[in-house]
């Protein structure tokens, strides 16, 4: 058993004055998961005495939050309107200084679980204002490695926000301090996401679909219940992380093609994993051919909008998306025909995006789905074509990268690999009886193709 022990932890405030006027939240922060996000980075050591200097990372840390003073912050509440939002007092991130008695080796497949979030991510309280939005924990391994866990309140970002910052305090470890060898300064004003008055909903939004019923306590402790949006115990599931080699991923691209029943049109990288994931995941689950499964995923909407947010838009750009089908259909359909059943779910433009920002406006925040699924669904969210990997703090790029927990079974998330060879990392939890039968159809079905 592996033992975390806490040498220090305390708060890391700006490194200079920043602005104090609340940040408004848009309807898509609020309708986002009301929790923290647990992610791990792993490095193995390159030799430098001064490897990952617990001074060179809290002074980055404190001048990235000059830029991202938003993480300095609180969640709060408006006084005028009870609505949600970001107060900005600077009081600080959580910075955990703590030693454990493993070796990186230990852990070489880096499957997500409660234990990896356990010893590697800051324990947080209630998610709720007013409670404290970036949590960070440096280990430090017995074999000279080190792991980086995060903790990032989802009501602030979504994960393109999240890497932004990453690859910004990491820029300024580097030695990046000046403005034109860092990225952009994050794009901080959320009112270009305000609901339309009157509003106008143009489109069915079923993902958005309140519960009958509040949940009495719809925000426990995230780092201590594997499903922080619920107050029943959740089912059991088992995570592992399995890679498909760019070989693979051209061989699906290449099915969903001419026979594949893609009629010929080219099909992206995502979407070609996507159906084929979706169609093991319902074999695997021996699912009855009439049963209905219905897969979500998360598209960014930055560039979709007209006029488009800019890239470096600070906060959740996110929005939910599904696409049914019987399990039947799936199995009998070419993966082409699965691949481009997808593309609608995931090709929203603005009419879509703005009519479901004027949709939540008019729904109980409380009484929104926000975490678990049922037992025949999936749920895929993409981190491919991300810059997860920028995270080199002077001394080397992370051997992995990824979620240190997956909250319930049908959970999927999709990581280009690390390095130059190109590849995907599949992140999965399942029912414990599943995930063996998924492991082998997942490469079955690739045939002879190398990993």
């Amino acid at each position: 058993m592996v033992v975390v022990e806490v040498i220090k932890s305390e708060l890391v405030a700006p490194s200079e004055a920043t602005p104090k006027d609340p940040i408004w939240s848009s309807n898509l922060d609020l309708a986002a998961r009301r929790g923290y996000t647990p992610t791990v980075y792993f490095y193995r050591p390159n030799g430098d005495s001064d490897f990952f200097s617990e001074d060179v990372l809290k002074t980055a840390l404190a001048k990235a939050l000059v830029r991202f003073y938003p993480f300095a912050g609180r969640l709060g509440v408006s006084p005028v309107d009870g609505r949600v939002e970001i107060s900005c007092t600077a009081e600080g991130a959580l910075f955990v200084v703590a030693r454990a008695d493993a070796a990186l080796d230990d852990f070489n497949d880096f499957a997500p679980s409660t234990a990896m979030r356990d010893l590697f991510v800051p324990p947080a309280c209630s998610p709720d204002p007013p409670c404290i939005l970036l949590m960070l924990q440096v280990t430090y391994l017995k074999c000279g490695g080190v792991v980086l866990g995060t903790a990032m309140h989802h009501t602030v970002i979504d994960a393109r926000s999240a890497f932004h910052f990453i690859s910004t305090w990491s820029a300024i470890a580097r030695g990046g301090g000046g403005g034109a060898d860092l990225p952009p300064p994050p794009f901080l004003d959320h009112t270009l996401l305000r609901a339309r008055s009157p509003p106008v909903v143009l489109f069915d939004h079923p993902e958005y679909k309140p519960t009958p019923n509040p949940n009495p306590n719809p925000n426990p402790n995230p780092n201590s219940s594997p499903n922080p949006n619920r107050s029943s115990t959740p089912a059991p599931y088992a995570s592992a992380i399995l890679r498909l080699s760019q070989a693979q991923v051209d061989a699906l691209k290449a099915r969903c093609c001419g026979g594949g029943g893609g009629g010929g049109a080219r099909v992206s990288a995502f979407r070609a994993i996507v159906a084929h994931v979706w169609r093991c995941v319902c074999a695997a689950r021996g699912l009855a051919r009439g049963a209905e499964t219905r897969l979500y995923t998360m598209v960014d909407v930055r560039a979709r909008l007209a006029p488009p947010l800019p890239p470096n838009y600070f906060g959740n750009a996110v929005l939910r998306t599904s696409v049914a089908a019987a399990a039947g259909e799936l199995a009998d359909a070419p993966l082409g025909s699965v691949a481009r059943r997808l593309r609608a779910a995931t090709s929203p433009g603005d009419d879509y995006a703005r009519s479901l920002v004027d949709y939540l406006d008019a729904v109980d925040m409380d009484r929104l789905p926000r975490s678990g699924l049922p037992g025949n669904d999936l749920r895929v969210i993409s981190w491919m074509g991300m810059s997860i990997y920028d995270a080199d703090f002077g001394w080397g790029e992370p051997v992995f990268m990824g979620p240190a927990l997956m909250y319930y079974a049908g959970f999927v998330y999709l990581m280009s690999s690390p390095g130059k060879v190109g590849g995907v990392s599949v992140a999965v939890s399942l029912e414990p009886d599943t995930l063996p039968t998924f492991k082998k159809l997942l490469f079955q079905e690739l045939g002879g193709v190398q990993g």
